[in-house]
């Protein structure tokens, strides 16, 4: 039965969709990276997408629950997100989704 109820939990993914300031990319993907370090119980992941030779991105990060990430705001958290504030161009737009499909890759084989 606990491999059911497993089934029917969902992860939850946080996004955020923006663009930094010219050049300002580099810098705020090290905050990001830093800020993600903070973040222990029900951390499931975390991808930072940057369109190429832009400094537009896409910040995804995962959850096991909504509240997870509540949880996880100290306030060394809270420095990293005071210090990336002002690399934005203008806010970046937000949002919780519903991971309603995970499809991971194939295991490699070896070829011999």
């Amino acid at each position: 039965m606990t491999e059911f109820m497993d089934f029917l939990r969902h992860k939850y993914a946080y996004v955020a969709i923006g663009e930094f300031k010219s050049g300002k990319f580099e810098e705020a993907k090290q905050l990001y990276e830093k800020a993600v370090s903070t973040y222990t119980q029900g951390f499931k992941g975390a991808y930072l997408l940057q369109q190429p030779n832009s400094d537009k991105g896409i910040a995804v990060i995962f959850w096991d629950d909504i509240d997870a990430m509540d949880s996880n705001h100290s306030e060394a958290y809270a420095a990293i997100l005071n210090e990336i504030s002002h690399l934005f161009a203008k806010p970046p737009m937000t949002g919780f989704y519903d991971v309603c499909s995970e499809i991971p890759a194939p295991e490699s084989v070896a070829v011999e």
